[in-house]
């Protein structure tokens, strides 16, 4: 059975950009009216005036998702705009690339409060809402016909802890797990909960990563084009799981299976992620 999108609105962060951005255009073409959430407000505005030139419905609300009350006025004023809200897709976040040793506890510190708190931050008001528990439902909601269906952006190496992305790999896991226990605490109640597990995507995320590695990102930079996708592919899939839910949401099998074996057999996964650790060291100390 397929889900008719039409009128079931859905709440996005990170929209300014990026996979955000692309999921909230797709959302809007399959007729839901669509709330956009960042910081950059100005971008949002951008993305709103498109999804309006397409005749879609969207407004956009400035948001820090470290900030619980930006996320939960950003669900007030998604059912204020729209009625119920149907969807919520945590999705901002930002990475970094360097050693464990080498990142502050401020650097550590922060990039939890955005990738990992900030998805607490974004669906806990909309589960809220969802469920008929906060004020900012009204009487939209009821716990008899509790319907909706929060989305997580992970990643695929929420899976694996890769070189140099430790920090960014952990926040990742820690989105994963939350998402799927969640998916089962919430079984039978209507709400369904899904993970999205991209592999690399050309958006901004890459050039926040290199700024915010001190403009050395030396492992992420040699990412193979062969696993960058644009992130309209993942919008479409977002998409096709919101008219038929599962789980987990990805783009690429290969990157699924290869990282289900990399679990199984951990010793040949460590040695291939040596293999570009030895080459890396060689380049760096090349033997006079």
């Amino acid at each position: 059975m397929t889900i008719d999108l039409t009128n079931k609105p859905i709440a996005i962060t990170g929209a300014s950009s990026g996979i955000g951005r692309a999921t909230a255009i797709a959302c809007a073409k399959a007729g839901m009216p669509v709330a956009l959430a960042a910081r950059r407000l100005d971008k949002l505005e951008q993305v709103v005036a498109e999804i309006r030139a397409l005749n879609g419905r969207a407004i956009a609300v400035e948001a820090d998702v470290t900030k619980p009350d930006h996320c939960a006025r950003l669900i007030e004023r998604t059912i204020a705009e729209f009625g119920p809200i149907y969807s919520v897709f945590a999705n901002a976040g930002y990475g970094f690339e360097k050693s464990f040793t080498d990142a502050t506890e401020t650097e550590l510190r922060e990039i939890f409060e955005t990738n990992f708190w900030g998805t607490l931050n974004t669906i806990r008001p909309a589960l809220a809402a969802m469920r008929g528990t906060s004020s900012a439902s009204g009487n939209h909601a009821s716990p008899k016909t509790t319907t909706g269906h929060v989305l997580i952006c992970t990643s695929s190496i929420s899976k694996i802890g890769i070189p140099y992305l430790g920090a960014y790999s952990a926040t990742k896991a820690a989105q994963d797990h939350l998402g799927r226990a969640l998916r089962h605490e919430l079984y039978g109640t209507g709400i369904r909960v899904s993970t999205v597990h991209p592999i690399g995507t050309r958006t901004e995320l890459w050039d926040v990563l290199e700024q915010r590695s001190g403009g050395k990102a030396k492992f992420s930079s040699r990412t193979p084009k062969s696993f960058m996708q644009p992130p309209e592919r993942v919008a479409n899939a977002i998409v096709k799981c919101l008219k038929k839910p599962r789980g987990e949401v990805w783009t690429s099998l290969p990157t699924r299976l290869a990282l289900g074996l990399s679990v199984i057999f951990p010793g040949i996964t460590d040695a291939l992620l040596n293999w570009p650790m030895k080459r890396m060291h060689q380049r760096e100390n090349p033997v006079l």
